[in-house]
C-alpha cells in the first residue's frame, strides 16, 4: 500500500536504511511519511531518506504490530497444505523500494521441506536472490523470510540463502508483477 500519510513518531525506533541496510535509530517525535506497508514491514521517509521499520516496531508509527499467523483446526497439516502456507507466508515478504512481493518478483529460487524426526515438524531451505547484488537490504530480507517461516507452527528450522546464480533479470517477473510495475 502506497499512503504517503504523516506520522509522528511515538518513540525511538531502530531502523534500516533503504536500500545499503545500515542499522539507525529514528528518534521519538520525527515525522516520518509512510510510503509502503505491504506484508508486514513498513518504508518510511524521514527527513527525505528511506528506511525500513520492521512490523514489530509498528507501535512507533501508531500501527498494530504484526500478528502471527494463526493455524485454523488442531489437525495435522499435510506435506502439501503446508507447502501452500509456506508459499502464502513467502508472499508475504517485500522488497522495501517495491509494492510487489518477492516471490511474484522471481526472487525465490528455490523451497525445500524435508521432515525433521518423526516428521510432524519441518526444516525449510530457501534459495533467494535480490534484484541487485550490491543491495544492503538483503541480509533484512533473508531475516524476513525466516521469521515468517518460523512463525509457521511445523516449521522448526529455516534456513535462507542468497544466491547469484542464475542474476535475476526482469523476466522472472510473473505477468501480475509486471503488470503491476506497468512493465507490460
Amino acid at each position: 500500500m502506497h499512503s504517503n500519510e504523516p506520522v509522528t513518531l511515538t518513540r525511538d525506533v531502530e531502523a534500516a536504511v533503504v536500500p545499503v541496510g545500515t542499522k539507525v535509530t529514528l528518534q521519538k517525535g520525527e515525522t516520518a511519511y509512510i510510503t509502503q506497508s505491504l506484508g508486514s514491514n513498513y518504508t518510511v521517509i524521514v527527513n527525505g531518506n528511506m528506511f525500513l521499520v520492521d512490523g514489530q516496531n509498528a507501535d512507533a508509527l501508531g500501527r498494530d504490530a504484526a500478528a502471527k499467523p494463526a493455524r485454523n483446526g488442531s489437525a495435522p497439516r499435510t506435506k502439501d497444505e503446508l507447502e501452500k502456507e509456506v508459499w502464502s507466508q513467502l508472499k508475504t515478504c517485500y522488497d522495501p523500494e517495491i509494492p510487489v512481493n518477492i516471490v511474484d518478483l522471481g526472487l525465490i529460487y528455490d523451497c525445500q521441506l524435508a521432515p525433521i524426526g518423526s516428521g510432524d515438524s519441518y526444516k525449510a531451505d530457501v534459495k533467494m536472490t535480490l534484484t541487485a547484488p550490491g543491495c544492503g537490504m538483503g541480509p533484512m530480507l533473508a531475516q524476513d523470510v525466516q521469521v515468517k517461516l518460523l512463525n509457521i507452527e511445523e516449521i522448526d528450522e529455516a534456513n535462507v540463502e542468497l544466491v547469484w546464480d542464475p542474476p535475476w533479470n526482469q523476466g522472472m517477473m510473473t505477468e501480475a508483477a509486471k503488470l503491476q510495475l506497468g512493465l507490460m
